[in-house]
């Protein structure tokens, strides 16, 4: 009977993923202030396993996710499963970087870094050590961050062209960014496109 309980559950979580209701947990911030598809918003400090990849921005998102991966589904000295959260942050970069909230992502030349957002409770000095060493525990300061918003493709372009759109319009809006742009990303790849929920973030200094 629990077996088919577990079953059920997953075709259920994996039912929501696909048509947009998301089930995972993210992390509690703060709106600042609301205009149309951009927000500013106050990030509290969050604790994050990161990863880089010295690769293009396909092959980086499929070697990182994987690596980020089997670290929460046990691949640590505790052996212990961690619940996965969103966003999946992704950045890149002219240098090795400090990843800073939701998973994420950044570049730097051919080197991205990813990092998935621990769930609340865990410090770096209580969450599971990595058996990969490509996979490092950090924690990111509180911070303001602005964030747009759009649904469609996560592809590099898509990302590129939001990236584009916020540096505008804080420079419009006379507010200082203080970091390379990243994206945010909520929902898995089956997900339906137009239901998706994908962000790009730059901090800043108000």
């Amino acid at each position: 009977m629990k077996k088919l309980i577990s079953i059920l559950s997953s075709i259920f979580l994996a039912s929501c993923n696909i048509v947009g209701i998301r089930t995972t947990q993210e992390p509690i911030y703060q709106v600042l202030k609301q205009y149309d598809t951009i927000e500013i918003r106050q990030y509290p400090a969050l604790v994050i396993a990161q990863t880089e990849v010295n690769a293009d921005y396909k092959d980086s998102s499929s070697q990182g996710f994987q690596r980020l991966a089997g670290y929460i589904f046990g691949n640590n000295k505790k052996q212990q499963k961690i619940d996965m959260t969103a966003p999946v942050i992704q950045q890149q970069t002219a240098e090795t970087i400090a990843m800073t909230a939701p998973v994420m992502q950044q570049k730097s030349g051919t080197v991205w870094s990813m990092a998935f957002v621990l769930p609340q409770g865990y410090s770096v000095a209580t969450a599971p050590i990595p058996l990969d060493s490509a996979v490092l525990i950090k924690e990111i300061p509180e911070k303001k961050v602005a964030v747009i918003k759009y649904t469609g493709s996560l592809s590099e372009q898509a990302i590129d062209d939001k990236a584009e759109e916020l540096t505008t319009w804080l420079s419009k809006h006379n507010y200082k960014a203080v970091s390379a742009p990243r994206s945010a990303a909520y929902d898995p790849p089956w997900t339906l496109s137009f239901l998706r929920r994908n962000e790009v973030h730059i901090d800043i200094d108000l």
